[in-house]
Order: structure tokens, then sequence, then C-alpha cells
């Protein structure tokens, strides 16, 4: 028998599982996690506590655009793979119950006959 917590998972997963696919969706609920990484590199670049990256930056060539650019890079992919491997591990947990719901069902058809 599955459990109680199980089957509520069931029930969730059936209704929100499309929601939750979409790409723009799990780009816009994964953005902290997006930002948990770019936050530490831009304080680090920024303090100076790499002196290679500061004289980099004081250069006349340094465009800040492209480590704008880059940072927002980095977030729309953490973001987005992040909130990826999550649905896809709920999936495979949804799947592997209905596949255990499916032989419960089947156990319970052999005894009655």
């Amino acid at each position: 028998m599955l459990s109680d917590e199980d089957n509520q998972f069931l029930e969730y997963w059936e209704l929100n599982r499309d929601k939750q696919k979409k790409t723009f969706k799990q780009f816009l609920v994964g953005i902290p996690i997006g930002l948990l990484f770019a936050i530490p590199i831009c304080i680090s670049f920024f303090s100076g506590w790499d002196k290679q990256a500061a004289m980099v930056s004081n250069t006349p060539s340094f465009n800040p655009g492209v480590l704008i650019v880059a940072m927002l890079l980095i977030i729309a992919f953490i973001a987005i793979f992040s909130k990826k491997h999550q649905w896809d591990i709920r999936e495979q947990h949804y799947r592997e119950l209905l596949a255990r719901q499916a032989r419960e069902k089947k156990a319970e058809n052999l005894e009655k006959k």
C-alpha cells in the first residue's frame, strides 16, 4: 500500500507537473538560486580580493557589459538547470509510485482470483 504522503504527492504532481515543466516558470522560480551563485562572484570581483581581477578591471579595455552579460547568463543557466533537475527528480518519483501502485493492484487482482 502507498502511504498517505505518497498518495498526496501523486495527486499534487498530477495537477502541477505540466505547470512546473514550463521553462519560463522554471526560470522565474529559479532566479534566487542563480543569484546565490552570481552574487558571490560579483563580491569577489569588486572587493579587490583577487589582485589580477582588480588590475584587469582598471584597464581601459575592460568592458563592464561583458561582466553583466556573463552574470545574467550564469543566473539564467543555474536557475533553469536547477529547476529542470528538480522537475526530473519529482517526475521520476511520480513514475516509480505509479509503477508500484500498478504492481500492488495487479497483486490484489491475482489474490482475488
